[in-house]
């Protein structure tokens, strides 16, 4: 079986075994109403899903209800299977069926309530951070262009510094009036933060991943909890060269011939988490003997800063594989 999801309606192809079409038609956004679809049809033996917003909510109650194995697919690999540039939820319902009946279907994890009930919090979290730091840098512009500067002896962003940005600083009256609204809402950003930490550490309390991870040094508690909503469980993988290619921290390879180089870190990956593991990388040069080692030597071979801090996380993250799977 193969469903072509949508928000409203679900279209859904069932073909036999030989790869004969049985059914093909529209229903509703409805586990009940996508098992009435085959009643008469025999035994539903492979379901496929197209992974979207939505689908893996639909595809846990088709689990845990009509006891049917669900499997999720990769939207982008299956787009470039199709062999014509037309499009219709005919043919893509058609398509995920074939695929599943032959075993080549490319499946994305669906992961389990709890880890994506976490990783809506997680994700909020991050959203709040990037507003955070996008005000700060239209703080700091405002400051440069008003040719402002704080006295030395004060810590940027401390409160002082920010009690000086309020009350002192000379700034003109439409750079003033922005100001205060970019510290009003840094202040409000600041508490929700507060608020999303006291969460996440409630949700995760006795999650054994998570105490796991925060025993290993270099952890801090929004790794930690980047780790378990995104990554989910690491024995999933199969090596930890996948687990950091899942990641993002892989290089891209462009060999061709006798050329033979890479293209930067690949792209079809979780932004936020590659950049939560790069920023651990930063952390691990600047504290561990091990990972500072490597940085050094990489910086002895002429590597930019950016590809070094990318290269200890990924070194990191496939001896974390490791850690992870033999605690387990």
């Amino acid at each position: 079986m193969g469903l072509d999801y949508h928000e409203a309606k679900v279209q859904v192809c069932v073909l036999n075994h030989q790869g004969e079409m049985l059914r093909n038609r529209w229903t509703g956004n409805d586990w009940r109403a996508i098992m009435a679809q085959t009643q008469g049809l025999g035994t539903v033996r492979r379901v496929a899903l197209e992974a979207c917003c939505g689908a893996a909510d639909l595809a846990d109650e088709l689990v845990q209800r009509a006891r049917w194995p669900v499997a999720l697919a990769h939207t982008g690999y299956v787009a470039r299977i199709k062999q014509g540039p037309d499009k219709t939820d005919f043919s893509d319902a058609r398509l995920l069926a074939d695929l599943v009946r032959v075993g080549y279907l490319p499946q994305v994890w669906l992961a389990p309530t709890e880890v994506r009930e976490l990783r809506l919090i997680v994700r909020e979290r991050m959203d709040l951070a990037r507003q955070r730091r996008r005000i700060k840098q239209r703080i700091g512009a405002l400051l440069r262009e008003q040719r402002l500067f704080a006295p030395e002896q004060l810590s940027r962003w401390s409160k002082p510094w920010l009690a000086w940005l309020r009350e002192e600083a000379a700034f003109s009256p439409a750079a003033r009036w922005l100001v205060e609204r970019h510290l009003d809402k840094l202040a409000w950003l600041g508490r929700q933060l507060v608020e999303v930490h006291q969460l996440l550490a409630e949700m995760t309390r006795e999650d054994p991943l998570v105490q796991r991870l925060l025993a290993e040094p270099g952890i801090g508690p929004v790794t930690a909890w980047m780790l378990r909503a995104e990554v989910g469980r690491f024995d999933r993988f199969t090596t930890g060269r996948e687990l950091a290619r899942f990641c993002g921290l892989s290089p891209r390879n462009t060999a061709s011939g006798e050329r033979q180089s890479t293209a930067g870190l690949i792209s079809a990956a979780n932004g936020q988490l590659r950049s939560v593991l790069i920023e651990a990388g930063h952390r691990l040069i600047r504290y561990q003997w091990r990972w500072a080692t490597l940085a050094a030597a990489l910086r002895d071979r002429g590597k930019p800063p950016s590809l070094v801090a990318a290269a200890v996380a990924n070194r990191w993250t496939r001896w974390l594989y490791y850690r992870m799977v033999q605690a387990a």
